[in-house]
């Protein structure tokens, strides 16, 4: 009988777990920005719109997140290490956004980890917009549901540009370019927050 040995799993290494945290922590706040909060599900302004309508001062701007280039570290990460427990737990495992937001989302990651055609992810951490996908739901925003809508939207938009073939299969085309990819997932985007507010 052959004595068995448990091993756990190394810990990742704290220089890429701080690159991750980065990453999550401008998605979570492109998140907080687009999200209002209200004084009650009737009313329509934001706390802060309330109480400075009643005190007679102007409500400060809405803040647009500044995208910025995504951390080379974070970009080159092996897919599986996204989907470790605790780094799921850390940054927004189990969190729930709208399609509308995924494909934003997918943009920003593509903006920052840059664009692949031919597979999901080049050696350096470019990806496709499948693979981009990807990295959002290893973290866990949303979930196959959410990444299935958002799939429709991108192939809805591209059935209006007169295309039959799968978003995956054009984003891999010869003559593709990243232009081309962020306009169809923003278009796409624009598309599902129209459809949320009807």
């Amino acid at each position: 009988m052959t004595a068995q040995t448990l091993t756990i799993p190394a810990a990742p290494d704290p220089e890429l777990a701080d690159e991750a945290t980065l990453l999550v922590r401008e998605i979570e706040q492109y998140l907080a920005a687009r999200v209002r909060t209200t004084a009650h599900p009737l009313v329509t302004k934001t706390t802060a719109e309330l109480v400075a309508e009643a005190l007679g001062t102007p409500a400060a701007p809405t803040v647009t997140p500044i995208l910025a280039a995504p951390a080379r570290a974070l970009r080159i990460l092996p897919d599986w290490v996204l989907n470790f427990p605790l780094l799921r737990q850390l940054h927004g495992g189990g969190r729930q956004i709208s399609v509308a937001e995924h494909l934003e989302l997918t943009a920003l990651v593509i903006e920052r980890y840059g664009w692949n055609r031919g597979s999901l992810r080049s050696t350096s951490g470019r990806r496709c917009i499948l693979g981009a996908q990807a990295v959002l739901f290893r973290l866990g925003y949303g979930d196959e549901t959410t990444a299935r809508t958002a799939g429709a939207h991108l192939q809805a938009v591209l059935a209006d540009r007169g295309t039959a073939e799968p978003y995956h299969r054009w984003n891999d085309a010869l003559h593709r370019t990243r232009i081309e990819v962020l306009d169809l997932v923003r278009s796409a985007a624009a598309n599902a927050r129209q459809a949320d507010r009807a």
